[in-house]
């Protein structure tokens, strides 16, 4: 969930792919033409609200997915009743940029690179190397407050590039790969101690986390497939060719109003970049016009208030996905539901851009823009219903 797209909200942006201000420049676009005002426009009620760890800031770095995918993870903790803990998502980033770059090289090059990644990516790290606790490797340096790879991710996208051309690999490319992410975000411990003990990714991961990654799911919904079958998500940061399970446009919010219902919280991969959605607001929805179809105070005036909604179809779903219209630009984690004013519902959003917007870092986003927008979602198996279960072969 890399910034693979150019962003044009109130204007053309510059891309943002792996700079150190690539995160940055997403959440300054994402303010513009909005209101100082708008929350006051708002009156939000709480309908499910589940635990979930503190608000993060992942930095100047593209590691929204290892942020969602933790938070995730650790609310399930919580479900579970163990003792919540956070997560380190730069153990997580460190071995899916090893992994990524071994496929990178496998493919001869032929595979994107970046620093984007799957939900997904954290149940596969976690099934092949553990877990260790934030506070024992942050990747941060000394003097560092906020995570910056840029400079890291140049070097080894270079690297990576100049090894595919050579005729014939050595085993020491992968010490080299490996050495570079050291140099930059010190190297992942192999023990440390955790409250009076001393543990192993492998340890940490399967005594304190204690989930299982066999019992998620990875569920979509595009028209060109076949429904209730497994299918391979088509995106660049889909590094893995993982598979997902395909439901109708409406058992996308069917299953998280389920999953919601019954305790359990859902990562969620979704476009960010329409106009709809505003960080600085805290609100994100499909309005009726298009926003070049609004006048200039229809367009001031987006986020004062509920707005009627236009309705999605499978169709202009798959469409905005093919046209480029929806592409994977963040991952996030769906806490809640509130009903506004009028009655609508909307998700609660937990987001990992620190807590600089209206709502101190959560988001408000509804059904339909989630019908619209989601490229995926990650679930505990048992949060589905049975019938979506059946039809799956779940």
């Amino acid at each position: 969930m890399n910034w693979r797209r150019s962003l044009f909200v109130a204007g053309a942006l510059l891309a943002c792919t792996t700079q150190s201000y690539a995160q940055d420049n997403l959440i300054n676009a994402l303010k513009t033409n909005v209101s100082d005002k708008s929350k006051e426009g708002f009156t939000f009620t709480e309908v499910i609200n589940l635990r979930n760890t503190s608000i993060k800031d992942q930095g100047s770095s593209g590691t929204c997915w290892s942020y969602s995918g933790n938070s995730f993870l650790e609310s399930e903790m919580i479900r579970m009743g163990k003792q919540p803990v956070e997560i380190s998502q730069i153990f997580t980033a460190y071995y899916t940029y090893l992994e990524k770059a071994k496929n990178y090289v496998r493919l001869h090059g032929d595979q994107a690179q970046g620093e984007g990644g799957q939900l997904h990516d954290v149940l596969t790290i976690f099934r092949q190397y553990g877990a260790v606790p934030r506070e024992v490797y942050t990747g941060l340096q000394e003097g560092q407050t906020r995570n910056n790879f840029s400079e890291m991710s140049s070097i080894v996208h270079g690297m990576n590039e100049n090894i595919v051309k050579n005729k014939k690999l050595t085993p020491n490319w992968q010490q080299a790969v490996t050495g570079v992410m050291d140099a930059y975000l010190g190297a992942p411990p192999e023990e440390f101690q955790y409250n009076g003990k001393t543990y192993t990714p492998r340890t940490w991961a399967d005594q304190i986390v204690g989930i299982n990654p066999d019992d998620y799911v990875g569920i979509s919904s595009f028209d060109s497939y076949a429904y209730y079958k497994p299918f391979v998500l088509l995106i660049p940061d889909n590094w893995s060719f993982e598979s997902f399970y395909n439901v109708q446009i409406k058992d996308l919010t069917s299953i998280i109003d389920n999953a919601l219902q019954n305790g359990y919280t859902i990562a969620w991969a979704s476009d960010v970049s329409e106009k709809s959605f505003s960080w600085k607001n805290g609100v994100a929805y499909v309005p009726e016009k298009t926003v070049e179809q609004m006048t200039k105070i229809e367009q001031d005036n987006m986020f004062n208030g509920p707005k009627p909604e236009a309705k999605i179809t499978p169709a202009q779903r798959q469409a905005a996905f093919d046209d480029y219209s929806t592409t994977d630009d963040h991952g996030m984690h769906i806490v809640g539901l509130v009903k506004d004013q009028t009655g609508k519902e909307y998700y609660i959003v937990k987001n990992s851009w620190g807590e600089s917007n209206d709502y101190k870092g959560y988001m408000y986003v509804t059904k339909e823009f989630v019908r619209y927008k989601t490229i995926s979602i990650l679930v505990h198996k048992n949060s589905i219903q049975k019938e979506i279960k059946s039809k799956l072969g779940i």
